[in-house]
This record gives C-alpha cells, sequence and structure tokens, in this order.
C-alpha cells in the first residue's frame, strides 16, 4: 500500500542519515523499505527492488508507522 510522502522533513533526513552511517544489513533495509514507501512504490515493488519477502515489507511498512 503507497503512501507517498508519509514522512516529515525531519524523519527523512534521520533515516538518510543513518543510512549512511549503519552498518547493519537488517537495519539498512528497514530504512529502505521505509525511504521506498515514502516515494510510493507498493510493497510488492519495494519486495522486487530489495529482494526480500513481501511479508518482510509490510511488517516493517506497519510497525514502523506505529513508532514514526
Amino acid at each position: 500500500m503507497p503512501a507517498p510522502g508519509h514522512l516529515k522533513r525531519s524523519q527523512r533526513e534521520n533515516l538518510l542519515s543513518e543510512l549512511k552511517n549503519s552498518n547493519s544489513p537488517q537495519l539498512i533495509q528497514r530504512i529502505l523499505i521505509l525511504l521506498l514507501m515514502d516515494d510510493g512504490k507498493t510493497y510488492q515493488e519495494i519486495s522486487d527492488f530489495l529482494d526480500c519477502g513481501y511479508r518482510t515489507v509490510a511488517y516493517w511498512c506497519i510497525h514502523s508507522a506505529i513508532s514514526l
């Protein structure tokens, strides 16, 4: 479910900063999921692009909405 523009500017900047500084593949994947969702990509498009499971994308998109 695409949600373009759901991140505030400061949230997006924080995610981009963390992406540059992170050494954790899991964290990088989660950040990319959120950034791609913010760009309006569907769960399936994100899943295909990152070569990860659809359920993984859906999980992090839904659970990040709670913490953002």
